[in-house]
């Protein structure tokens, strides 16, 4: 759940591990709490930006367009989109990890959790610090759950797989899919805005700036699969 401008990062730091691999990786203590912080974190940065009401991040102008049509809020809506997307993973044969499942659970429910709290102001500087705020806070959420390595995000595997099928750039790819959602949320009446475009611009950035220091090394074994790993997200959502 993350910006037109991908993250394509190689660093020596991230690996591309399988669900079991992940979890015998170890160093669980430090990189579970990591990642449902990020996740948590994740799920708050969309209430901000909702509360602010100068735009959302691509997928979540989707998700908010899907609520003038479902009896649902954004964060059950997001939970929705993202096992429907892990249906697409399926013929793509992408394989899910524990951060794939939780990223499609936990966002959601974050959101909805700081939306029920957060009011939704009237001046223009408020509205702008929150949309701000929100933007910031998921560069760093999204630094901290890729970096506890439990695999990438629903949206981020449709993207990788679609790499792998196409033969398509990441960027190229990422920013068809994103595009699309964007003007089909638009068509369902979803919020787009100045804060869309920033997210767009910055939320790359952000991420690769803070990941070497939310990225948790991983002692190598042999026949580890990829010690550098193009990815992300990511969104996570998200």
């Amino acid at each position: 759940m993350t910006s037109p401008t991908a993250i394509a990062i190689a660093r020596p730091g991230l690996t591309d591990l399988g669900p079991i691999a992940q979890l015998r990786a170890g160093r669980l203590g430090r990189r579970l709490p990591q990642l449902y912080a990020g996740l948590v974190l994740y799920g708050l940065s969309l209430a901000l930006m909702v509360r602010g009401h100068l735009g959302l991040a691509p997928w979540d102008v989707l998700h908010s367009g899907l609520t003038h049509y479902v009896p649902l809020t954004i964060g059950q809506v997001l939970v929705v989109v993202s096992f429907l997307v892990l249906l697409l993973w399926i013929p793509l044969r992408e394989v899910p990890g524990l951060g794939t499942i939780s990223n499609a659970l936990v966002i959601g429910f974050a959101a909805d959790a700081g939306l029920a709290v957060l009011d939704a102001p009237d001046a223009m500087w408020l509205r702008l610090t929150l949309m701000l705020g929100g933007v910031l806070l998921n560069g760093l959420a999204t630094a901290l759950y890729i970096g506890a390595q439990f695999g990438r995000g629903p949206r981020d595997g449709l993207m990788t797989g679609l790499h792998r099928l196409s033969g398509l750039s990441l960027r190229l790819v990422r920013t068809g899919i994103e595009v699309s959602v964007v003007l089909l949320g638009l068509l369902l009446g979803g919020v787009l805005g100045v804060g869309t475009v920033i997210y767009a611009l910055a939320i790359g950035p952000l991420a690769q700036l803070l990941l070497p220091w939310c990225t948790v090394e991983l002692a190598p074994r042999p026949g580890r699969r990829g010690d550098n790993f193009e990815t992300v997200e990511g969104v996570p959502p998200g």
